[in-house]
């Protein structure tokens, strides 16, 4: 006769679990019969039974914690990427989003190879005043070897409370042997404002990285100092790749440009009681200044929020490219042991009426995925002065300006980090650069960069590439003339794509001087070195400086 042995520990655990689930249970059971929601009750029931036998009976150990965040997760995986749960061991990286702080050493990490590297740290927070450098590789955390680690393994280690000291074993590309670093974590907050100034005679310029707890009180003393300083008469408004964040950021953002009492956004949800109008609270900072806001296709909720309510109130000119697409509104709800529910709970809408959410969650394909909204479907808006706009597509700028074609060579080494290794070599060479407006990728310094990846492996292919691969694979043997002349082109297109470093080295260039001018000035010298070539400021730049043509967008009269 077999023996079966349980494990007692194992048992009081799960005897736990499931006296918290039937109390859970029972709850949402008593809710279901007196709401209706008896199929809520009937299946949460058929899960904890199932769960509390395959825990007791299953032939191995289970590991309960791990099967319910796995059934969770792939629960709300057929809802939309927004519902998300929140286990307490990730509740710092979720504090991180909304507020822009967390407690840590101050820096990005990446992943390469086996071993976590420092990617840029954060101006004058533990990681940069330690001396840790981008591309210092961490060999151990505390005495603890991390080889191997994934970039949240490591990050998690490295967060913790301020004032706890944290030891690292590095290794620095030039030097021979591992070097110690020891220093304490601090309260770390990321600016969101990476930089702000002026681009033009009048004319000032401010970029937001995301919508976090307080940055509409930022925004404005940001506008105010400028204004003590400059002369300022307009405003270019930076929003691309702007994820958004939190709603009443941007509505008290909307605010600086609005008057009182205007209607920014509306929330539409299942529960009634949730629907909410958001109205402007202040007099505005300032309702005159002609007022420009870029976005692009990472500009996403609450940066279309701003871009949308500005658009349908007229107030100020969009340009860039269409916005991502996302009028969904999250809300967090707090669940047992520290956790944390984000979930989906309405869309919201413009003052024009329109939902900019592009994609239908709500209606998937056979495969599991979800389209676009179809254009049949879209709806025609006005603005307050009768411009059209449309819902279900994200944010339409009012001038769309095409991005510059960004090669498939390039994605390839940035995907093999090889302009992030060569930004390491050149700082080990070159104590200081010129300033960023100033600096420059030279010819002589893009030739060191091609010298640099001569010997190097990486790989990719071009979209003619692709398309001749997949004609040649679909003739068959009968076509064999053909597919000698096919095979004899894709021979050619080879020959050319070895010359492709030199031919997109415009491309490559900027992308190698964003990296470079980062080792010494940070976020604010990468911002500031990236408007020096910028089709969409330039743009900007020429609108405001031409009010009669700025009146005329605004008016609809773009002939």
């Amino acid at each position: 006769m077999i023996q079966y042995h349980k494990n007692i520990n194992m048992k009081k655990m799960i005897k736990k679990s499931l006296f918290i689930a039937i109390l859970v249970a029972l709850s949402i059971s008593s809710l279901g019969f007196i709401s209706g929601y008896f199929e809520v009750s009937k299946n949460l029931d058929i899960f904890t039974s199932l769960f509390r036998e395959v825990n007791i009976y299953y032939v191995d150990e289970t590991k309960p914690g791990e099967m319910i965040e796995k059934a969770i997760n792939s629960m709300l995986d057929d809802l939309d990427p927004y519902t998300t749960y929140i286990p307490e061991s990730n509740i710092e990286d979720f504090r991180f989003q909304t507020t822009g702080q967390y407690g840590g050493i101050g820096a990005m990490i990446r992943k390469k190879e086996d071993y976590v590297i420092i990617a840029e740290p954060y101006k004058d927070f533990p990681a940069d005043k330690a001396g840790l450098i981008a591309g210092d590789k961490l060999l151990e955390i505390d005495g603890k070897s991390v080889k191997g680690k994934s970039t949240e393994d490591v990050s998690s280690i490295l967060k913790g409370q301020p004032g706890g000291q944290v030891e690292l074993l590095i290794e620095r590309p030039g030097t021979d042997k591992p070097i110690k670093k020891s220093f304490f974590r601090e309260e770390v907050k990321v600016k969101s404002i990476p930089y702000m100034g002026m681009i033009a005679d009048g004319i000032a310029y401010l970029r937001l990285r995301s919508f976090t707890r307080n940055c509409a009180s930022e925004v404005a003393e940001a506008i105010i100092e400028l204004k003590d300083q400059y002369d300022v008469k307009a405003l270019v408004f930076d929003l691309r790749g702007n994820p958004g964040g939190l709603l009443n950021e941007s509505v008290s953002i909307c605010n600086l440009f609005i008057d009182k009492g205007e209607e920014v956004v509306s929330t539409k949800g299942k529960i009634k009681e949730w629907e909410k109008s958001y109205k402007t609270i202040k007099a505005p900072l300032d309702a005159e200044i002609p007022l420009v806001i870029l976005i692009n296709q990472s500009s996403a909720s609450a940066s279309e929020i701003v871009s949308g309510t500005i658009q349908d109130l007229d107030r100020g000119v969009i340009l860039g490219k269409k916005s991502f697409g996302k009028g969904l509104v999250q809300q967090t709800r707090k669940l047992s042991y520290n956790s944390q529910l984000k979930v989906t709970v309405a869309k919201y809408y413009t003052p024009s009426g329109r939902c900019i959410q592009a994609l239908d969650y709500s209606s998937r394909n056979a495969d599991g995925s979800v389209g676009q909204v179809a254009d049949s479907l879209k709806t025609a808006f006005t603005t307050r002065n009768g411009r059209t706009v449309f819902d279900g597509g994200g944010v339409d700028p009012d001038i769309s300006i095409e991005n510059e074609p960004y090669p498939e060579i390039a994605g390839s080494l940035q995907y093999n980090q090889l302009i992030f290794d060569f930004a390491t070599d050149f700082v080990l060479q070159n104590d200081s650069i010129a300033s960023p407006r100033d600096f420059e990728v030279s010819d002589k310094i893009y030739e060191d960069f091609v010298s640099f990846v001569s010997d190097k492996q990486f790989k990719y292919e071009t979209n003619l590439e692709k398309d001749l691969a997949s004609l040649i694979q679909d003739y068959d043997s009968e076509n064999i003339e053909y597919i000698q002349d096919l095979e004899a082109l894709q021979t050619k297109i080879l020959e050319q794509k070895e010359d492709d470093i030199h031919k997109y080295q415009h491309q490559i260039s900027k992308i190698i001087l964003n990296e470079i001018v980062s080792r010494y000035y940070y976020q604010e010298g990468r911002v500031i070195a990236s408007l020096a070539d910028d089709k969409v400021i330039d743009e900007a730049i020429v609108i405001l400086n031409d009010s009669l043509r700025y009146k005329n967008i605004l008016l609809g009269n773009l002939n």
